[in-house]
């Protein structure tokens, strides 16, 4: 590790615990700070692997893969919180399928039948599904196993001396603040989590830049439904109306959710920018701050791939990515 020792993480969503367990994994001692635990943006997320609407892409298409290797050697420990889950994404228009996905196993187009009423094109393929809550505690657990430190608190200043010599920021939206981005901005999305009617495949629909998704993520007991993306909303109070509209959308695709009980919703607000921002920083004092942040909703997606990167940048093999 070129003689770094110790790293503070800061952030406890999907990119700070993946950032300090791959840290940690390598022989470093890591200690995350972060004010919520675990982060409350990544715990809203469906989650489905699939790079969405991020740049840059061929760095996206990398983090991608490499994480998608690991969620499959995860998917194999039901702890995790992980599965390959089969499924359709289709859309209301004659579409090409994703480039990601045309490469999945059981990739094939749907036939008309198979296509909920309203639907034109669609395709069926295996793609791992991520239960946050389940998934986040068992990031935590493993941190704490391997020696690694956690507390909670807010950092408002990178230069602050208590940090060491090494920091990875992984604040997403606070580096609004904490690294005077301004190129940040939140896209808010809601969830609702329902009881599980018997459903076991994955529904999605291509929505392109509509503020309102349509997604069925079933994670056993349960359902999360989705969703919407706000450009420029940050507030995290539950819209019933958007609720409503959410239980509808995804009712006229799969019927049997009419009469599900509503057990939770989820409410976050993505850290997006033009680009994902995975990048080494010396800051005026010596210390070395690396960033990663802004993954928008893609940040279960990018997340092991981004901390492969973070070890390199903080093994001094690289500046930026």
């Amino acid at each position: 590790m070129s003689g770094v020792e110790h790293v503070t993480v800061i952030g406890a969503g999907v990119s700070g615990l993946t950032s300090a367990v791959v840290l940690a994994e390598s022989g470093v001692r890591v200690h995350v700070i972060a004010a919520e635990w675990p982060g409350g943006n990544s715990l809203a997320a469906g989650a489905m692997w699939g790079p969405y609407l991020v740049e840059p892409r061929d760095k996206v298409a990398e983090w991608s893969r490499h994480s998608l290797e690991v969620f499959r050697t995860l998917a194999g420990d039901p702890c995790t919180g992980v599965r390959i889950t089969s499924g359709v994404e289709a859309s209301r228009h004659a579409v090409a399928p994703p480039d990601w996905a045309t490469t999945r196993p059981g990739f094939r187009p749907c036939a008309p039948n198979e296509l909920p009423p309203g639907f034109r094109t669609g395709y069926r393929f295996e793609v791992p599904l991520i239960d946050m809550p389940s998934y986040l505690g068992s990031l935590h657990r493993r941190l704490l196993a391997i020696g690694a430190t956690v507390a909670k608190g807010r950092v408002t200043d990178l230069d602050d001396p208590d940090l060491g010599p090494v920091v990875v920021n992984c604040s997403g939206l606070g580096s609004r603040q904490l690294a005077d981005d301004t190129d940040l901005r939140p896209i808010r999305g809601q969830h609702v989590v329902v009881a599980n009617p018997g459903i076991t495949e994955f529904f999605s629909e291509d929505t392109g830049t509509s503020t309102d998704l349509l997604c069925v993520y079933p994670h056993g007991d349960t359902v999360v439904l989705g969703g919407t993306a706000i450009d420029g909303r940050e507030d995290l109070s539950p819209d019933p109306e958007a609720a409503e509209a959410i239980l509808r959308r995804c009712t006229t695709v799969e019927p049997r959710l009419a009469e599900a009980r509503v057990l939770a919703h989820r409410i976050g607000a993505r850290p997006t920018r033009p680009a994902v921002r995975v990048e080494a920083e010396v800051r005026a004092n010596g210390r070395t701050v690396i960033h990663n942040y802004g993954h928008g909703g893609a940040g279960v997606t990018l997340s092991w791939g981004c901390a492969r990167d973070v070890h390199l940048l903080s093994a001094g093999r690289s500046q930026a990515y």
